[in-house]
């Protein structure tokens, strides 16, 4: 099969021929049809995140048709359409497993980091951290719930029912947490990067009330607020603009350092959260709410072989919405 491979930190992704894997006994083998594009894929191979399995297939956001199942598996069948998240094992007996964290397992696999992910033509998963998809998903259109969706709807569980919320990022999870939030009943006032005006219009297009840059105000103080940019300047400039009472909700995996802030910004009782990858859970919740609202993603597609210039493009933010690695590419997409 054809693999886009991550070496080492600094040097661009190697396309080369890798031997098809088998699955094991609990495993699925699929064939890739579709998988998103992460940022935390680029915290993986700009190495701010440690200790990756080298040599390595990135891509966690993965939309597979089975071909062959695992001796133990019962629940799946070959030709069924699934999905394989962040979340790729753990070590089921811990007390974080036992009472369904297992998000916060001290012994957690994850795919395209510890595992090896979508990124290449076929790739195997657990069968029981893997979900069947809602048939009325296009596989370019499901890949970025996988990530983008799962884990931002965890965020969006922990921000609180509260009216107002504020997103400070409007990317590929932002652009599918609006739609839920809109469902709710919430208001949306989205923060993007200073003077990203392609941004600004694009949160507004999916029912932002409010857009403008991160160095704005907001007209109006939030119930909470959600922090997508890996950027920790941005933490105590959440915590100025929610209420008494309020919910600032760190939602990636990496951030940059949080420089030091007076404490009047956390007094009055709000609270500061992050979010530790996703539960099994959240995925089976996420995906049987997805198809009622429902929610419809903005991709934009890349052939395997330009892995690169897809995550080169994420870095400087030259989309809207989310990129999707398509390994056999229909330009028509």
């Amino acid at each position: 099969m054809r693999a886009m491979v991550f070496e080492r930190p600094g040097r661009p992704l190697q396309l080369i021929d890798a031997p098809t894997p088998k699955p094991g006994p609990g495993e699925l083998l699929l064939k890739v049809l579709a998988c998103g594009l992460c940022r935390t894929d680029l915290h993986i191979v700009d190495g701010d995140l440690p200790n990756p399995q080298l040599p390595l297939i990135p891509g966690h956001q993965i939309i597979g048709s089975i071909v062959e199942i695992g001796s133990e598996v019962s629940t799946f069948s070959v030709g069924q359409r699934v999905g394989v998240p962040w979340l790729g094992n753990c070590c089921e007996t811990c007390s974080y497993c036992k009472r369904g964290a297992e998000n916060l397992c001290d012994k957690i696999q994850f795919t395209g980091y510890h595992l090896n992910g979508g990124f290449a033509e076929y790739c195997t998963a657990r069968a029981d951290f893997s979900y069947a998809i809602p048939s009325g998903y296009p596989d370019l259109q499901a890949a970025p719930l996988l990530c983008a969706g799962l884990i931002g709807f965890r965020s969006l569980n922990m921000a609180g029912p509260g009216k107002k919320l504020g997103f400070y990022g409007f990317g590929a999870a932002a652009h599918i947490l609006i739609q839920i939030a809109r469902h709710k009943g919430q208001e949306v006032y989205v923060f993007t990067r200073p003077g990203d005006q392609e941004a600004i219009a694009f949160a507004k297009s999916c029912g932002a009330v409010w857009a403008g840059g991160s160095d704005e105000k907001s007209p109006v103080l939030l119930n909470s607020a959600i922090i997508f940019a890996p950027q920790g300047h941005l933490v105590p400039t959440a915590l100025e603009q929610v209420v008494k009472g309020g919910t600032v909700v760190c939602a990636g995996i990496h951030m940059s350092n949080i420089p030091s802030f007076p404490y009047r910004l956390l007094w009055g009782e709000r609270t500061l959260k992050s979010v530790a990858n996703l539960t099994r859970e959240d995925g089976v919740n996420f995906l049987q709410l997805a198809p009622q609202i429902p929610i419809k993603t903005t991709t934009v597609a890349y052939p395997l072989e330009r892995a690169n210039e897809a995550l080169e493009d994420l870095r400087h933010g030259r989309f809207t919405g989310a990129a999707v690695i398509v390994p056999q590419y229909i330009p028509e997409f």
